[in-house]
This record gives C-alpha cells, sequence and structure tokens, in this order.
C-alpha cells in the first residue's frame, strides 16, 4: 500500500524550502492479505467495544495471547541474532504457539487474565496521552515515558483486581477504540501513529501530526467512552463473569451428584434376605424333641388314674405322620 505523501517540497529561486502543507491524496493501492486482516481487525475491535464484557473468556484468552505475542517480537527485536538465524515460518510458528498457550493460561485462570488485562489498560490509557503530549514538549531523558507507563500499568492492574467487571468494560472500549483507530489510520494510507510511538521511545523528535492525524485520533477518546456507555447500560447490564462461573460449577456438582449412586458397584448394594419356608418340624431341635418323648413315656404309667387335660400335639416325624403332645401333662392329686 502506497502511502500519502505529508509534505509538499518546492524549488525557489535560490534554494529550497520545506512547505509544511498537509496533503490528504487518496492514492492508495490495497494488498490483499494485509486488507483482509485489518477488516478483520476492525469488526473485532467493534465486538471487543461494545460486547467485550460479554465476551469475558474470549478477552482473557486475547489477552494472554497479545501479551505474550508482543514480547516474543520485542525479544526478535531486541536480539538481531535470532532473527537473522530463525526463518519467518519458525518464527511465527514460536510465536504462536507461546501465544496460545498463553492465552489458554489466562482463559483458565482469570485473576492471572485480570491482571494482564490491567497492564495492558494502562499501556493503552497512557501511549496515545504521551503522544498528543510529545507533539507540544520534548519527552526527554527516555526514562521519563517508560516510568509514566509502568506507573500506569501497575495502578490499572490493582484496579482491575480491585473492581473486575467495572475495569474490564473499560479494557475492553479502550482496547476495541485502539483497534478501530489503527485500522482506519492503515485503511487510509497514513498509518503514522504507530511510528510516533516509536519516535517518542527511541528519543527521535516526532514529525508534526496533520488534521485528519488528528481526526483519527479523536476517534480514540469518543468510542471508548462509547463502548464503556454501552456496555454498562445495555450489553453488560446485569451479568457477571463470577456468578456465571458459579452457576456453572454448582450445575456440575450437582450432576456428579446426580451420576454418583448410579455408578455404584451392584456389590455395595443392601440386599433384603430371601424369607425362609418353615415347616412344623424344623421349629424344635431333634435333642429337645426326644428329652420330651422319654418324659412323656416315664409319667405315662404313673399317672394311670390322673385325669389329663387337652394336649397340644408335634409332628415328630413330618412323613410318617406321628403325633406326640408337646407337654405332658400336670398329675391332679385327690385327697
Amino acid at each position: 500500500m502506497a502511502v500519502t505523501s505529508l509534505y509538499v517540497t518546492e524549488e525557489t529561486g535560490v534554494g529550497s524550502a520545506e512547505v509544511d502543507m498537509c496533503t490528504f491524496e487518496i492514492n492508495i493501492k490495497y494488498e490483499l492479505i494485509p486488507t483482509i486482516v485489518c477488516s478483520a481487525c476492525f469488526l473485532f475491535g467493534l465486538i471487543y467495544s461494545f460486547f467485550g464484557y460479554r465476551c469475558f473468556k474470549m478477552v482473557m484468552f486475547f489477552s494472554g495471547f497479545m501479551f505474550s505475542s508482543a514480547a516474543i517480537l520485542l525479544v526478535y527485536h531486541k536480539e538481531p541474532r535470532l532473527d537473522t538465524e530463525l526463518g519467518m515460518e519458525t518464527k511465527a510458528g514460536i510465536g504462536l504457539g507461546v501465544g496460545v498457550l498463553c492465552g489458554l493460561m489466562t482463559m483458565l485462570v482469570s485473576t492471572l487474565g485480570l491482571l494482564l488485562s490491567g497492564l495492558q489498560l494502562g499501556i493503552l490509557l497512557c501511549l496515545p496521552i504521551l503522544v498528543v503530549i510529545g507533539q507540544f514538549h520534548s519527552l526527554t531523558p527516555v526514562w521519563m515515558p517508560l516510568s509514566a507507563v509502568m506507573a500506569a500499568s501497575i495502578v490499572s492492574a490493582v484496579f482491575t483486581l480491585q473492581w473486575q467487571k467495572l475495569f474490564t468494560i473499560i479494557y475492553t472500549s479502550v482496547f476495541g477504540a485502539t483497534t478501530v483507530m489503527l485500522c482506519v489510520d492503515y485503511l487510509l494510507g497514513t498509518f503514522m501513529l504507530p511510528d510516533q510511538v516509536y519516535d517518542m521511545l527511541c528519543q527521535v523528535a516526532p514529525r508534526p501530526l496533520c488534521w485528519f492525524n488528528w481526526a483519527i485520533t479523536g476517534m480514540w477518546p469518543v468510542m471508548s467512552l462509547i463502548g464503556v456507555l454501552v456496555q454498562w447500560r445495555f450489553t453488560a447490564r446485569g451479568f457477571s463473569h463470577t456468578e456465571a462461573a458459579h452457576k456453572k460449577h454448582k450445575k456440575h456438582g450437582k450432576k456428579q451428584k446426580y451420576r454418583e449412586p448410579r455408578r455404584r458397584p451392584q456389590s455395595h448394594r443392601r440386599r433384603r434376605p430371601p424369607p425362609l419356608k418353615r415347616y412344623a418340624g424344623d421349629v424344635l431341635a431333634p435333642s429337645y424333641l426326644q428329652s420330651l418323648k422319654e418324659r412323656q413315656m416315664e409319667t405315662g404309667s404313673s399317672t394311670s388314674s390322673v385325669s389329663t387335660n387337652t394336649h397340644t400335639l408335634i409332628d415328630f416325624d413330618f412323613e410318617t405322620g406321628s403325633m406326640v403332645p408337646l407337654t405332658a401333662a400336670s398329675p391332679v392329686f385327690t385327697v
């Protein structure tokens, strides 16, 4: 993509004089792949701005992914040896693998994701303000802007951990607005704002911004404010990531509690013993019945003149059907 010329040099008779004239000429030849990527990032920024808190898990994933990918790119930039020895595919594979791994960690551990989101929020809030200040004042030495960025990152990270919902909404709105601003800056053919940040950190005198650069930069606070209001009043209202996680955990616990008795092995179940079949001859022991029979025979001859009572009979031999009295008759003596 051809970048539009921002400065026009006019030749005079004596010498050359540079005229600070901002001309906005749409003379752009778009490349296919960068344009597709930029359009996708533009839509992604809109989703982040207005529906970011609703997609909390996605936000946490991309927070870790972008943080780790930026760290890998910074390592490649600081180590030219790695940049020359490794091929483009190898560097892209390493960056993608580390980014996905860190993204999964921040998605599963929400505290880590919120911490990185707070750090990124401080950076996104501080860098545009420093770029605007750099247009009017010199930001030297280099530790001044770096200290400001670090202090803003730490403060916003602490606030994000303290008030999670509010600062997650602010983070998603600011990040989406920044993405939309950079995409518009690229599609209009200037892409000057990243160069301003690079010049500020490298202690190079920044080039002055033109009117359309100021217009593009003004999109950032407007879209951030609109995104915060829309999410707080509409899309994020009545939704909380902590309550959603608690309900999911509680529902999973109920399912486990319901499935646990069904998975219990058969041997642990209590069974009622089968009913015993009882017969008349199985109630008393045979030895007891034999002694009872002998007593009956001994007392039978001596009590022939004694009146007998009605006896209860027991079946000694169930098969033959012989019957004997259960108790011996008590003798009755007359005086």
